[in-house]
């Protein structure tokens, strides 16, 4: 956020918090008598429930037209006004609505708005809201996913997670060029190296493809280099700092050198790169399994007889592959202390997360929108995508524990996809899957503030070594320009936190 933005976020804050002097009492209903709703669940009870507001992150659909606001209001008996956040300058429109005191209920937070929000005193603390109203928020929420918006000791969101544990990504090659070689998949960094060299050799193509975000990953994990935060000996230890980080580096570059990487990997898009792969000018690439579909339509496009190959996760100097993973909160639910309605917010978010409700409004009614075969939940089209599309930017928390399955029922509305996905899966599942522990840490200051320049800085001085317009020999001296810029104090906070799980 620019310097302007803050200052005035800043400014909106002491606005926002002189205006709720007297709005930390129990629920009341506009009137400012207590509400009559009921505590908890569906929208059987007699008695009249009061109209909530929710601000949502920005999509592009009118969320008070949607049939999900109405599954919600039936399921829950709260009918809800839904406002979205601008796709431009949204931390901007934020602190103008709270500048001007503008009121919801609930709002759907991204990481750096709901530190701000906290920390500044605008958020309520839901502990005892969650003790004495939350049953279902509290059997659906896991325990570590509670650290994430527990600040100072107190809990100030319900944490949205996600899909669970799932790798998104892994290196693909054109196999019908690999059976006319007679070339196996590589399982090490040096098999990868040498099967790239023959394809070099052969075909006269670029070995190997991709996009400045994708040069982590499977061959960075197979030197070591897994998360953006990694456990050593109890410590948190970034990957800058990691040594394996110049061994992986070292191996890039050799690549690079001898022609075997893409030179315009900087500047490639992820559908430049598919469209590398799928015209025959690339033989390898790392795939996201939800690009799967264009990647694969585009080659059969071109080449109706090519296939494509998945290279399971490379192995390390010890014998295994490890696949990192981050399991970092998404999106955090908060309630604003300006709310006359905090009580029913809480109660509107519990209902939601009702079993029996979170199911029906994450992927519809059982032989309506899905079915379950051998286990598995299938979406049943169209009726699957016209109810229910947008039901993901309506979710204010999940249940963890059901969720990762529920949720697969989108990935199975395209059979591509579907094969993808349990591909990599199950690829992942044959190794050692390590998740960021810093992936349940509350927004830490030093680390939220310092992120985006850390993240460049970093991310530019690899693509040089990689390149060798910068010497490896000098990542020392990077690494304390790294460490001078942000990255101790980055260090230091996300240590102390990491420490204080084990009081």
């Amino acid at each position: 956020m620019k310097k302007g933005s803050m200052l005035a976020l800043v400014l909106a804050f002491a606005v926002f918090l002189a205006a709720c002097g007297s709005n930390n009492a129990p629920s009341s209903s506009p009137t400012g008598q207590p509400s009559p709703s009921d505590a908890g669940g569906s929208g059987s009870g007699s008695e009249t429930k009061p109209e909530l507001t929710m601000l949502m992150q920005y999509s592009l659909f009118d969320p008070n037209a949607d049939p999900v606001a109405k599954n919600i209001e039936e399921a829950t008996g709260y009918k809800v006004k839904y406002e979205m956040l601008p796709a431009e300058n949204a931390d901007e429109k934020l602190n103008l609505m709270v500048a001007n005191q503008q009121n919801f209920d609930v709002m759907k937070l991204g990481s750096a708005q709901f530190y701000k929000l906290a920390t500044a005193g605008a958020l309520e603390p839901l502990d005892e809201l969650i003790e004495s109203l939350g049953p279902n928020i509290k059997a659906a929420i896991k325990e570590d996913s509670w650290k994430s918006v527990t600040i100072d000791g107190k809990i100030y969101a319900i944490p949205e997670t996600g899909s669970g544990v799932s790798v998104g990504e892994e290196l693909v090659v054109r196999q019908d060029w690999m059976d006319e070689l007679g070339l196996e998949h590589p399982t090490t960094p040096d098999e990868l190296y040498e099967v790239l060299k023959a394809i070099k050799a052969a075909k006269n193509v670029v070995p190997l493809t991709g996009t400045k975000d994708s040069i982590y990953g499977d061959i960075a994990a197979a030197f070591g280099v897994l998360n953006d935060w990694n456990d050593v000996d109890g410590k948190l230890v970034h990957k800058a700092e990691l040594p394996q980080m110049q061994d992986f580096l070292t191996f890039m570059n050799k690549l690079y050198k001898e022609g075997l990487l893409d030179s315009e990997m900087p500047i490639n898009t992820s559908a430049k790169a598919i469209e590398k792969f799928s015209s025959g000018n690339a033989a390898m690439f790392k795939l996201a399994w939800w690009s799967a579909s264009s990647a694969e339509a585009a080659l059969k496009k071109n080449f109706p007889d090519a296939e494509i190959g998945i290279i399971p996760y490379l192995v390390g100097k010890d014998g295994k592959s490890s696949i990192g993973v981050n399991l970092a909160t998404t999106w955090f639910i908060a309630v604003p202390k300006i709310s006359k309605l905090k009580e029913d917010a809480v109660k509107l978010l519990d209902a939601k997360l009702e079993k029996d409700n979170f199911i029906k409004l994450a992927i519809g009614e059982e032989g309506v929108h899905h079915e379950v075969k051998d286990g598995k939940y299938y979406p049943i089209l169209p009726k699957f995508n016209d109810d229910l599309t947008n039901a993901s930017s309506y979710m204010t928390g999940v249940n963890e524990y059901d969720y990762p399955t529920y949720w697969q029922a989108r990935v199975r509305k395209d059979p591509v996809l579907q094969g993808y996905y349990e591909a990599f899966q199950a690829n992942a599942a044959k190794g050692n899957i390590v998740v960021d522990p810093m992936s349940i840490a509350p927004p830490i200051d030093a680390v939220s503030k310092n992120k985006q320049k850390l993240t460049k800085l970093l991310d530019d001085v690899v693509l040089m070594f990689i390149a060798g317009s910068q010497d490896i020999a000098t990542y020392d001296s990077f690494l304390k320009q790294w460490m001078a810029e942000g990255g101790a104090e980055s260090v230091k906070q996300a240590n102390e936190w990491y420490a204080s799980l084990s009081k």
